[in-house]
């Protein structure tokens, strides 16, 4: 006999959220990770009374009502607001694009003065763009392109703009107002106490197992449950066989430090080529600490092989037909749900995770009123 209702493969936010409504109404989970805790990309570490995002930062926001009440059902967010700083070899410019950032680089001090040099600076750009560093010009310039645009993503992608597809950039934002909010969503925050306490919420009463590999016994597992609920690399699930899907994977160097404020904001983005990271993040700034140490991360991007953690799915054309293959594949599937950014091969933010496990509910137990959009 099955002992569980659903077999879940991965303790992330997708699977956090089905195992707690499904066992809400009545079912049973197991719960298998192959890292060492649950959570996912989410999971924080407690560094000198620092909530540490141990896999790079992460920011809660959604236009989402309902989305928002029900994250908030099992831990009170703060009122965190993403307001990163761009440093170009020292200098200082304000995240996104706004009168702020126009001022810092020309000096303008009207909108009217700041539209005005956008729309010279991209008027070089004829016809339709055909490739990213195009694409961007024409968005927001070539000034605010070459210093804050160009050599973060090249390091962020491992290639020059000029071969990067335009879709990756598709928009922009550009605001002509003095607003550092990076952020047009309604709700934005971090869970007080960091994200931890909504995953243990959200898997309490399921039976997990950590450290633990799929596939390394693979039949026994599945024979353990009524279905399998998998968001892992959708690739893997089919052991490759129409070849491996490309990722960015990313390094992190994390140090506590003898100072309480190290660069007095939680993201500092490191725009020019030469400097090897992307980002430093000041952790206790997510939640307004007031510790007498502080606790950084470095961000490295890496070139993804096998066996390093995949963060960034490569959507370019060929990715995106690999992927079909596979997806063909898991459609067929009677007794697997597939869910979240690596089953899907989309980069999601985490409201809209919580949708797709919102919907996968909804078609699982046939209720359409348990949608959230």
């Amino acid at each position: 006999m099955k002992k569980y209702d659903y077999l879940i493969v991965g303790a992330g936010l997708f699977g956090g959220v089905f195992a707690r409504e499904a066992m809400n109404r009545g079912k049973t989970c197991l719960v298998i990770e192959k890292r060492s805790h649950i959570g996912g990309n989410l999971y924080c570490e407690n560094i000198g009374g620092i909530n540490v995002h141990a896999y790079g930062a992460h920011i809660f926001h959604t236009n989402n009502k309902l989305v928002w009440d029900y994250v908030n059902k099992f831990v009170p967010f703060n009122r965190y607001t993403n307001s990163p700083v761009a440093n170009y070899k020292g200098e200082l410019y304000n995240m996104p694009f706004n009168m702020n950032t126009f001022h810092a680089m020309w000096g303008v001090v009207t909108p009217d003065e700041a539209r005005e040099i956008i729309e010279k600076q991209r008027s070089c750009i004829k016809g339709t763009p055909s490739n990213l560093e195009e694409q961007a010009i024409s968005l927001v310039g070539t000034d605010i392109y070459s210093k804050l645009v160009k050599g973060y993503t090249e390091k962020q992608w491992g290639k020059s703009c000029t071969e990067l597809p335009k879709f990756i950039i598709k928009r922009l934002p550009v605001r002509f107002t003095f607003d550092n909010n990076y952020f047009d969503d309604s709700y934005q925050g971090i869970p007080i106490g960091g994200y931890n306490p909504l995953i243990n919420a959200l898997f309490d009463g399921a039976y997990i197992m950590t450290d633990t590999d799929y596939f390394l016994d693979r039949e026994k597992f599945n024979s353990m449950a009524e279905k399998v609920v998998y968001t892992g690399t959708l690739d893997s699930f089919y052991d490759y066989c129409f070849g491996a899907l490309e990722y960015r994977s990313l390094r992190f160097e994390t140090e506590e430090l003898p100072t309480s404020n190290y660069q007095g904001v939680a993201v500092m983005n490191f725009t020019d080529r030469e400097t090897p990271y992307t980002r430093v993040i000041e952790h206790k700034h997510f939640e307004f600490g007031t510790q007498p140490t502080t606790v950084i991360t470095h961000e490295y991007p890496q070139t993804w092989e096998k066996g390093m953690e995949p963060y960034y799915p490569i959507n370019d054309q060929k990715n995106q037909e690999l992927y079909l293959k596979y997806a063909e594949l898991a459609v067929k599937e009677k007794n697997v749900i597939f869910g979240g950014r690596l089953a899907e091969y989309h980069y999601y933010d985490m409201d809209k995770i919580v949708i797709q496990a919102f919907a996968a509910l909804s078609e699982e137990f046939g209720d359409k009123s348990i949608r959230m959009a």
